[in-house]
């Protein structure tokens, strides 16, 4: 049998966008000598260039791979959750369902700091959307004082792999009793993690 099956895969491009845009904090992996570097990091897709774009503490030390156009690999992380054999018309097994997007691609650092300024105000303009409660003046002199302390990065994307598990393989009415279930799952485990790590 072949892995991983082909009714867990995603080929479409525009579905993976959506798990980018949507959930945007990436997992950035990076491999020196045989030791992995690995830093959370939001990325914004360029729909210009196709490109995904970056910033990076100056002192973490992933950051020194993050030029030179060296290989990394990225992983976007959608919703997930156990699904009980419960909630199926047919017999089945207990299983997990996710969504995820795995990335192959190169880096390249942008030296430039009006182009860390637009693109600072850029991401902030994303994340604020629909609304846009609050804009980033490109003037804002706390920004002026960070931007010596961030690196500017933009990633070449080279591969996309779509890992949407979402038993697919089940009788229609049990794929939708399963996206029912993600969606109720997702939202209540949310509710009780962080009632119980703010209390």
């Amino acid at each position: 049998m072949k892995y991983p099956p082909k009714h867990h895969q995603d080929s479409d491009t525009l579905h993976m966008l959506e798990v980018i845009k949507t959930y945007p904090l990436a997992t950035v992996i990076s491999v020196e000598d045989n030791q992995p570097y690995i830093t959370h990091l939001p990325l914004i897709y360029r729909e210009s260039d196709g490109k995904l774009i970056g910033h990076i503490d100056i002192y973490n030390p992933q950051t020194k791979l993050m030029q030179g156009n060296k290989e990394l690999t990225i992983l976007f992380s959608g919703p997930q959750c156990y699904i009980s054999p419960s909630i199926y018309t047919t017999t089945q097994l207990p299983t997990w369902n996710y969504i995820k997007v795995h990335i192959k691609g190169t880096v390249k650092a942008i030296d430039n700091k009006d182009a860390l300024i637009e693109s600072l105000v850029k991401m902030t303009e994303f994340m604020e959307a629909p609304e846009h409660k609050y804009v980033l003046e490109a003037d804002n002199p706390r920004m002026e004082g960070a931007l010596d302390y961030i690196k500017m990065f933009e990633i070449t994307i080279d591969s996309w792999e779509g890992k949407f598990k979402l038993s697919q393989d089940k009788k229609t009415v049990d794929t939708a009793n399963a996206k029912a279930e993600l969606i109720r799952a997702s939202q209540e485990s949310i509710q009780v993690f962080l009632d119980s790590v703010f209390s």
